[in-house]
């Protein structure tokens, strides 16, 4: 591994569809952000007329985020931003950041990641669980059911052995209205 390969750090659909190549995986953690969903989809999982929501990383002091941390080669750096910043960067919800996480290994490492712009029109803020359930349970994009993005991020994050209890409250909350 070179020292300028780069790391992207995944908590929502790019854990279970990250669109890459990659060198490995591991899962790592991000201090002081949240796994949430806060942001208004208008595009690939809700439209204008009828938004959705994704994820999101939200600034919040003392949590935690348990996600995945990708190493891209870096002969591929280049081509994995260009890529990323095209399908998150779709609109100014989205800030790409680059921060500090901690491998499961124990390792520090700087990671490209998007987190929530708190001042943008998507973002939607303090949203009850219930809400969210209704919400995720009728919207649809282009890139299909708003449900099946939470079910497939639920599904892999279990899969993973990494716990997010609130998530778990949001599926069966959402499966409980469809």
């Amino acid at each position: 591994m070179s020292a300028k390969n780069i790391w992207i750090f995944g908590y929502g659909s790019l854990v279970w569809q990250p669109g890459f190549e990659f060198c490995y995986s591991e899962i790592a953690r991000l201090k002081d952000y949240k796994r949430s969903f806060c942001m208004w989809s208008i595009h690939y999982r809700g439209t204008p007329e009828h938004m959705g929501l994704v994820l999101a990383l939200d600034n919040e002091p003392g949590s935690y985020c348990d996600g995945v941390a990708f190493n891209v080669d870096e002969d591929n750096a280049d081509n994995v931003l260009t890529y990323l910043r095209k399908r998150e960067l779709i609109s100014d919800a989205y800030l790409e950041v680059k921060i500090d996480i901690e491998l499961n290994s124990g390792r520090l490492v700087s990671a490209y990641t998007y987190v929530i712009n708190r001042n943008h029109d998507q973002y939607a803020k303090d949203l009850s669980i219930e809400v969210q359930a209704d919400i995720i349970s009728s919207a649809v994009g282009t890139f299909g059911p708003n449900a099946d993005y939470l079910f497939n991020v639920t599904k892999c994050l279990r899969d993973l052995e990494i716990e997010d209890p609130e998530l778990e409250e949001l599926s069966n909350k959402t499966l409980s209205r469809i």
